[in-house]
């Protein structure tokens, strides 16, 4: 509540601004508009438009016009100027602060073209004024916020002095605070120029403000959810997660929820408390990825080629790179199945990564139909076979 002064002295500062800006520019024309009215063409000229007359109508039109040409060349080559200048600094914060105010800049320009127009018409009136003030106010804060999005590399930087594994996370988190507090102040800035008192504004919803208090206690859980998954640094941006019967990759975790984008590319927003109170499943985090299969020989395999055919699947899956070796190998005879010999291969990659997994597993699914190959065997596919005892003689 204590930041009401300031914010009606912020709002007094943005009416000076605004009135100042002609500098004397609009009573400075309206003597140079004398000698028009007093011409022999001064009786067209005095004729009024809207209860305007028709020369200050032109004029104001052709001030207007004029302030969008200078602002036009105000993008074009002052900020690329000082873009150019910016690019021979060591930093290149520099750079990405005088992108980001190209365009509250150029709005400044639209606000001064509407204050001179206004002005030559004699149209200001104090709902206008207030206008403009409402529109200079915005591009303050737009400016400001523009600031705060083109250093969340610094931000960044910050947050990973802290914590070097979530500096992303907890960057975006800090960033959407300082953006929502920025953008609390400028609606708090804009209704002071309209003569609204903020501070009597909240006091006065009362048991109403209660209510919203209530009906807000779900994005409250979500924004402790938010804490309590940064907390606890169950999940990071760019993991593959299933949560609540949702799988894809994290690609945001916000103040009120986590954004997952599915493996169709669908974008699946989750409320943080959904998030923060199920279980979470890491598949970015197992660092290694398992290979279970069975594979059939046919029945005339003999014993000794099973065995050679065994020994050789485990020495290939033991010399191999993309094989773990620190966790569970096995390949065993361990099934007569109904038309073939089974052999249970159990063991794991030495990644996570999707690309790399099935990579290795083609790798190993050809070496093991090279070894079968090579002892002699075959595969087996679903078959029965049927046996007569005795066929029908030929008379009956």
């Amino acid at each position: 509540m204590a930041t009401t002064p300031s914010l009606e002295a912020n709002a007094t500062k943005a009416l000076d601004v605004i009135e100042n800006l002609d500098m004397g520019f609009a009573q400075t024309v309206q003597n140079w508009l004398t000698p028009v009215y007093t011409s022999k063409y001064g009786a067209f000229f005095q004729q009024t438009f809207l209860d305007i007359p028709l020369a200050n109508f032109i004029l104001a039109i052709l001030v207007f016009l004029f302030i969008l040409i200078l602002r036009k060349l105000f993008t074009k080559i002052v900020i690329v100027f000082i873009q150019k200048m910016a690019r021979n600094t060591e930093t290149f914060y520099d750079d990405r602060i005088i992108s980001s105010l190209k365009d509250p800049l150029a709005f400044a320009f639209i606000i001064l073209a509407l204050h001179l127009f206004f002005l030559l018409i004699f149209k200001e009136g104090q709902t206008i004024k207030n206008i403009l003030n409402t529109l200079l106010v915005f591009d303050i804060f737009w400016m400001i916020l523009a600031v705060a999005e083109a250093l969340r590399g610094l931000i960044y930087n910050i947050t990973g002095k802290l914590d070097t594994e979530l500096s992303r996370e907890m960057g975006n988190f800090i960033l959407r605070i300082i953006k929502f507090l920025i953008g609390g102040l400028g609606l708090a800035a804009m209704l002071q120029v309209w003569g609204i008192n903020v501070t009597a504004l909240i006091a006065s919803l009362g048991l109403g403000g209660l209510a919203f208090a209530l009906a807000a206690k779900d994005t409250a859980s979500n924004l402790f959810g938010s804490f309590s998954l940064l907390a606890d640094k169950s999940i990071r941006i760019g993991e593959w997660i299933k949560v609540n019967g949702v799988e894809g990759v994290v690609e945001d975790i916000g103040m009120r929820t986590t954004k997952i984008r599915s493996f169709q590319k669908s974008l699946i927003t989750v409320p943080n408390q959904i998030v923060a109170n199920h279980p979470i499943e890491n598949f970015s985090r197992r660092g290694i990825r398992r290979i279970k299969m069975d594979i059939g020989l046919t029945y005339g395999t003999s014993s000794s080629q099973i065995s050679q055919i065994i020994k050789d699947i485990k020495e290939m899956l033991q010399n191999h790179e993309g094989i773990s070796q620190k966790d569970s190998l096995m390949v065993n005879f361990d099934a007569f199945g109904d038309s073939a010999l089974n052999i249970f291969i159990y063991t794991f990659t030495n990644t996570s990564n999707w690309e790399r997994y099935l990579q290795t597993l083609e790798e190993i699914n050809l070496k093991i139909m090279k070894i079968v190959e090579e002892n002699g065997s075959s595969f087996a596919f679903p078959s029965q076979s049927i046996y007569v005892e005795q066929l029908p003689s030929a008379k009956s």
